[in-house]
């Protein structure tokens, strides 16, 4: 059986995709013809629908995955910034007057510091921008580590689910260095710099004392602001409080709400039902966000998706890795 042509593709008024394939030997060509809405901003999908006449809506937003500030990489176009998609959902829910309550379902081990950052403080944005009538509740799925943690302590209030993971408080730079394998196979460097410090952490060579403090510096400042939003975020515990118990190890949910991390275990659909009671719903519609097709809404999806590399040698690596550049991360790292 001989192989597919090439797939012909043709765009239609701008608003119609109509892709042609031709199978030769395989038998009759076969069309798809899939919409290209000219409008590719966010539509809302309807979750749960308890009827009713006016039903109080609460908005379901997802923060999944690694949270880092750039396109995600996908095998079938574009892929989304996290941090865009994030702000695009808060705008939208922050404009829909009908909009009543917002829940974040979490599942994300955390990412870099300042994605992760950035998450936190457009959550506070649209806090203050909705004047802090709409209740905003973080529940916790799989695992709501570090960066994940971290964005749902702008929440109103935090719920995990039974079996959740979360906590992981601390920073993490993950670095690489290839001078012995590179000294074994006679390679030599050489690096002309502007101070001694310019190529501080090159994975060419050996880290000096010197530059490992001032790295070590930098961790403990990001470490820091970590402790404050924590502290911020869960009024009950005060910073040298969560200092004490924030080493970086991760907690069962039963073991964050004895710690105070979070304010209560229970399911997605627990955490609706106590939303449903603040806003006084007596029937609710619960909705989410989808995209027809990706383009970029805002400022922050504007970095273009590049392969990951190691800086100065150009080594391609798995896309899965998170963090192939020295990098400052609010994740939890089990394994590395």
């Amino acid at each position: 059986m001989k192989h597919p042509e090439p797939m012909s593709r043709l765009i239609v008024a701008g608003a119609l995709s109509v892709s042609l394939w031709t199978a030769a030997g395989c038998g009759p060509t076969a069309y798809k013809i899939t919409p290209v809405p000219v409008d590719r901003s966010l539509e809302e999908s309807v979750l749960i629908d308890e009827g009713g006449l006016l039903p109080a809506k609460i908005v379901l937003i997802d923060v999944d995955g690694i949270l880092m500030n750039r396109e995600e990489f996908s095998l079938v176009g574009e892929g989304e910034n996290p941090v865009s998609v994030f702000v695009e959902k808060l705008e939208k829910a922050a404009g829909d007057r009908s909009a009543r309550a917002l829940i974040l379902r979490i599942n994300s081990p955390g990412g870099s510091v300042t994605a992760s950052d950035l998450m936190h403080s457009e959550l506070l944005h649209f806090k203050r921008r909705t004047d802090g009538k709409r209740p905003v509740v973080a529940v916790l799925m799989d695992v709501a580590a570090s960066g994940g943690y971290y964005v749902a302590c702008a929440a109103d209030e935090i719920v995990a689910h039974p079996t959740s993971v979360t906590g992981s408080i601390g920073v993490i730079m993950q670095m690489v260095n290839f001078a012995d394998t590179m000294a074994k196979i006679g390679i030599e460097t050489n690096a002309i710099t502007s101070g001694e410090m310019k190529d501080a952490g090159s994975p060419l060579r050996k880290m000096r004392p010197e530059e490992q403090a001032i790295f070590q510096k930098l961790v403990d400042q990001f470490f820091d602001r970590f402790v404050q939003v924590v502290a911020a975020g869960r009024p009950a515990l005060d910073e040298d409080e969560v200092r004490r118990i924030a080493d970086g190890r991760v907690y069962s949910a039963q073991q964050a709400l004895e710690l105070g991390f979070i304010d209560r275990v229970g399911t997605l659909r627990d955490a609706i039902a106590e939303v449903k009671e603040r806003i006084g719903g007596k029937r609710v519609r619960v909705v989410t966000y989808k995209r027809p097709l990706g383009f970029k809404p805002n400022v922050y999806a504007q970095r273009p998706a590049a392969p990951p590399q190691v800086n100065l040698v150009n080594i391609a690596l798995p896309q899965s890795w998170p963090h192939p550049e020295p990098q400052f991360l609010y994740l939890w790292t089990p394994g590395r």
